[in-house]
């Protein structure tokens, strides 16, 4: 049985030591457009007015502009006490389609942003094949994403070669509407027996729908009838459950990456988290969008969602564990191996000095930094055994930062 969090905080001479977290989900170049979604554009703005915005974002990077918001992205959730991201990646080609000369150049950049800072990487490239469940062309503003079964298979290939400690190479499938059935169950009988398997699931109702009417089931209930989902599985999102979903999912051991600012900011929904954990679900965190680069803000408002909900509080809690933050953390911990493929812990220190840590012991201290402000609380770092950030600043900060400003200006002009 998993240890509890609140069981291995410890107190050090440089303040309280916590495994780090694991950023179950992030699209790194969406940290460039953070903001500049929130203007009105349809009386009826939605989930799929804001791809207008990020298709156009999209269609502006190169690698070396890639590799310039990444590494920025990257220090910020070192700085937020990430330790691990998993990089769900579709800016395959170039903006007209075209592949690179270099086919992986774009997922190099990735991973040379994650060696820069020093996080350590699950690299999930995307499978992205048809615009929608009946199987329509990729748009021309989606070109850039798509590839073929063979040619995807041999991405993989050859990034694979590059798997070391700190690097992991995954599988994404976009989701339902852009993985014909026929293109999954191909990909994965090619994939390793450990690889680690990620996909967009239930995001938004008008999914939902569109699955029933063109494969007549729900999302989730025709992926767990169609493909052997087990614990190498993350479900993204997977935010419109019915019950029957929720047990299912909870039973096959796969773990649920729910992206609370995210899914707030596009106005998706609540995941049933109650439930979830009730039928005894695996879950965890992700950025996703990048408009917060905060596991406190994630996981605050993830606990704050089901209780304006609900209308009342301490929902992530039990008798068993009757800690909000240490039932929070302790999900986090606990799905971080199976999504990722890292079997090792890194470590955060928080700054026991800092005045609303003030008398904090072992049982209190994760309730405290998770409920108790917003002043940045991280002070020290660790990704495989190296300090990347102390006393709350990544060792590459202002580098970085000098890049990604540089980067921004060209994206933006």
């Amino acid at each position: 049985m998993h240890t509890p969090i609140t069981s291995i905080a410890t107190r050090s001479a440089r303040g309280w030591a916590l495994p780090g977290i694991v950023n179950l989900h992030s699209h790194a170049f969406q940290r460039a457009m953070a903001g500049l979604a929130e203007r009105q554009t349809d009386p009826n703005d939605s989930f799929w007015t804001w791809r207008e915005t990020m298709y156009a974002m999209a269609a502006r990077f190169d690698p070396d502009l890639l590799h310039a918001v990444a590494s920025q992205l990257y220090v910020e959730m070192l700085e937020a006490g990430y330790t691990t991201v998993c990089e769900f990646h579709y800016l395959h080609h170039a903006p007209d389609g075209a592949p690179y000369a270099q086919a992986d150049a774009m997922s190099q950049a990735l991973l040379r942003a994650a060696r820069d800072t020093g996080i350590r990487i699950t690299l999930l490239p995307v499978l992205y094949m048809t615009g929608g469940f009946d199987g329509r062309p990729l748009s021309d503003r989606q070109r850039r994403f798509g590839h073929d079964v063979d040619a995807y298979l041999r991405l993989l290939d050859t990034l694979r070669a590059g798997e070391c400690d700190t690097v992991r190479i995954g599988c994404a499938l976009h989701s339902l509407r852009a993985v014909p059935s026929d293109a999954m169950h191909e990909v994965l009988t090619a994939l390793p027996a450990a690889s680690r398997i990620h996909i967009h699931i239930a995001e938004q109702l008008p999914e939902v729908e569109e699955c029933v009417a063109l494969r007549g089931a729900r999302p989730v209930q025709w992926l767990l009838d169609s493909v052997p989902v087990d614990a190498r599985w993350t479900l993204v999102h997977a935010t419109h459950l019915d019950e029957e979903e929720v047990r299912d999912i909870a039973g096959s051991g796969a773990t649920v990456a729910i992206c609370t600012t995210t899914e707030a900011n596009l106005g998706d929904g609540f995941f049933p988290l109650h439930d979830y954990l009730d039928a005894g679900g695996r879950w965890g965190v992700g950025s996703d969008s990048n408009s917060s680069v905060d596991p406190v803000e994630e996981l605050r408002w993830l606990e704050y969602g089901q209780r304006l909900r609900a209308q009342r509080r301490n929902i992530a809690s039990s008798m068993r564990m009757p800690s909000v933050g240490a039932t929070l953390l302790s999900g986090v911990h606990a799905s971080a191996a199976d999504s990722t493929g890292f079997d090792v812990e890194d470590r955060v220190v928080l700054d026991a000095d800092a005045p609303i840590l003030a008398g904090a012991t072992d049982g209190d201290v994760v309730d405290r930094w998770l409920f108790s402000g917003n002043r940045p609380l991280v002070r020290d770092v660790e990704v495989a055994g190296v300090r990347v950030v102390e006393d709350g600043r990544h060792r590459d900060r202002d580098a970085v930062a000098d890049r990604y400003r540089k980067a921004m200006k060209a994206l933006l002009t």
